[in-house]
């Protein structure tokens, strides 16, 4: 299939880096980051309207869509120092969940195997499951692991007696074998679900989830630090999830599940630039942004942002890990 562009809008790419076509490998060749996006929302369980949310990420800057972001505190521009490109949407009906989520398992699998790390744009969170069954049927069953910012633990059983919905994916993820219950991080939980059924469930697997009331007990990075070293025991690689709802929807309105008291937009940005930092991210999206319900699209900057943040540390780790220099992002701005 030919590159499709906007599913729902005008073939644009994330701030102006080249586009790519799927169908194409030479249109993509070399290319270090590939964005993917995933314009469905048929697994909501409330507000629906994340389809739109790849066309949002993509459009909301403002700046110029001029392929380059120079990052103040690091000290890169990971749009120039990375080769990124854009494959736009994945045909995904809402009506043919099975249909779509396969679609975007195998786009996934295909920049994987280019050796291209797949950023993708959702769509609501029932997309996470294709996004890390592709990147672990390149990385290897049960050898990545998962960091899943998140106000929902998304481990139900079934969503209106279906498999697969955005309250879901996570179940099926460990249940498949892809991902291993014990290497699975969640961050951000907080509110009124999901039931002790569901929690006994988890805590069979040994999943770690952090409660929102925990991380400000401990603080976000000590729950960071502890999280790593669970993600990076005996896997080798780690895929991250974002769902924006995770941050406070007195900052991100625009999604379908709001739930008050999460993180903040400045928390959620760094605990991202960390990962990538630190981490080997072989894989992430960013989930349910849904932009009729936006306000002034703070969520959809927020979401871009977020993006913008795991590129630049990527970048960071790129210069390090090449002994050139780098800049400390805590030391003050002119004395870097």
């Amino acid at each position: 299939m030919a590159r499709l562009g906007g599913m729902y809008g005008p073939d644009a790419t994330f701030l102006g880096v080249p586009r790519a076509d799927l169908a194409d490998p030479g249109s993509w060749a070399g290319t270090d980051v590939l964005v993917i996006g995933a314009p469905f929302d048929g697994g909501t369980s409330y507000r629906p309207g994340a389809r739109f949310g790849p066309q949002a990420i993509r459009f909301t800057d403002y700046l110029p869509h001029d392929g380059s972001r120079p990052h103040l505190a690091l000290g890169v521009d990971p749009l120039a120092q990375l080769r990124v490109a854009d494959a736009g949407d994945v045909e995904m009906p809402s009506g043919d969940t099975e249909q779509s989520l396969h679609r975007l398992e195998e786009a996934v699998l295909q920049a994987c195997q280019a050796g291209a790390l797949p950023v993708i744009l959702g769509g609501d969170h029932t997309v996470a499951l294709p996004d890390a069954t592709g990147v672990a049927r390149h990385a290897g069953w049960g050898k990545v692991s998962v960091i899943h910012f998140d106000a929902h633990a998304d481990t139900g059983n079934t969503q209106f007696g279906s498999l697969y919905g955005h309250g879901t994916p996570m179940r099926r993820l460990i249940e498949s074998g892809a991902v291993r219950g014990d290497r699975f991080l969640q961050i951000g939980l907080r509110g009124y679900w999901p039931e002790p059924e569901t929690l006994d469930w988890m805590a069979g697997q040994r999943m770690r989830s952090y409660e929102m009331s925990e991380v400000v007990a401990r603080g976000l990075d000590e729950c960071l630090t502890e999280a790593f070293a669970i993600a990076t025991d005996e896997c080798d690689a780690v895929f991250l999830s974002v769902d924006v709802d995770v941050v406070d929807p007195g900052m991100a309105p625009g999604t379908g599940t709001p739930e008050p008291g999460g993180l903040t937009a400045r928390q959620l940005l760094d605990a991202v630039r960390r990962i990538a930092m630190e981490l080997p991210l072989a894989g992430m999206d960013v989930v349910e942004v849904a932009p009729p319900y936006d306000c002034a699209d703070v969520t959809a900057l927020l979401a871009g942002r977020v993006v913008l943040e795991a590129l630049s540390g990527l970048a960071w780790r790129r210069r390090r890990d090449a002994d050139q220099p780098v800049r400390d992002p805590a030391a003050p701005l002119l004395d870097r």
